[in-house]
């Protein structure tokens, strides 16, 4: 089944449960709204939410593509010198070990309320997967063809570059997809602390005015965009690693 078919099935059978769960347990709609409510929903405030989800897209993609970049200049920071990066890889592991919500006030405190807070919360939580991934794979570098590089004339860094770099693509493809369901996750975690429009700020508002109905809407578009994320690291793929191929 198509990746794309398969996606469609999954949404729909999600839509015709929860559509079963309401009329089975016939819930207030301000505690569960059926899947009708949240699209009139939707609907009636189109561009109220169009609005705030280009904010939210703009902060998921300025902080993948600054996390994702900041973690693969890392790893090959961190294999070009060795030395350094026994002392700095325990660093980044004590900055992973802080709790999100607990970073998120801070940045919000220093950074302000606006799209910064949100790119560099964003930034963080992606930096360590695609570090982490991509700096393993330099590591894993078959011994036998660093032995067999070590006979010519390859310096460490034509080797860093030629050799562990190509080998350690598939690791860092999938870093770039842990990572992808994670970047909606740590602008959403933003603008939940402090914001002045997103769809984390949506949730907020509508939830302390009891209006479920766009509460699910808002959590329905950013599961699209997260999805929609997910997909386009898997487009990438092919053009990193295009000797794989992916069943």
């Amino acid at each position: 089944m198509p990746a794309r078919t398969g996606m469609a099935v999954s949404f729909a059978t999600l839509l015709a449960a929860w559509q079963v769960l309401v009329l089975v347990l016939s819930p207030p709609r301000y505690i569960l709204p059926a899947p009708a409510d949240m699209l009139a929903a939707a609907a009636g405030h189109a561009g109220y939410l169009l609005s705030n989800t280009l904010v939210t897209l703009g902060e998921i993609a300025a902080g993948f593509a600054a996390g994702a970049s900041l973690g693969i200049a890392t790893a090959l920071g961190l294999a070009a010198l060795p030395r350094l990066g026994r002392l700095v890889w325990p660093l980044v592991l004590v900055l992973q070990a802080f709790p999100v919500f607990v970073i998120a006030p801070l940045l919000v405190l220093w950074f302000g309320f606006g799209m910064a807070s949100k790119v560099v919360m964003t930034t963080l939580i992606i930096f360590f997967p695609v570090a982490s991934a991509f700096s393993d794979g330099l590591r894993r570098t078959d011994p036998d063809l660093l032995d067999a590089t070590a006979l010519t004339a390859a310096t460490h860094r034509q080797t860093l570059m030629h050799v562990r770099l190509p080998l350690a693509l598939p690791s860092l493809v999938s870093g770039l997809r842990v990572a992808a369901p994670l970047a909606p996750l740590g602008a959403v975690i933003g603008e939940w602390v402090g914001a002045s429009a997103g769809l984390g700020f949506v949730m907020v508002q509508a939830n302390a005015r009891m209006q479920t109905d766009i509460v699910f809407a808002a959590m329905t578009i950013l599961a699209v965009l997260t999805l929609a994320l997910r997909r386009a690291v898997d487009g990438l793929a092919p053009r990193l690693t295009p000797w794989m191929h992916e069943g």
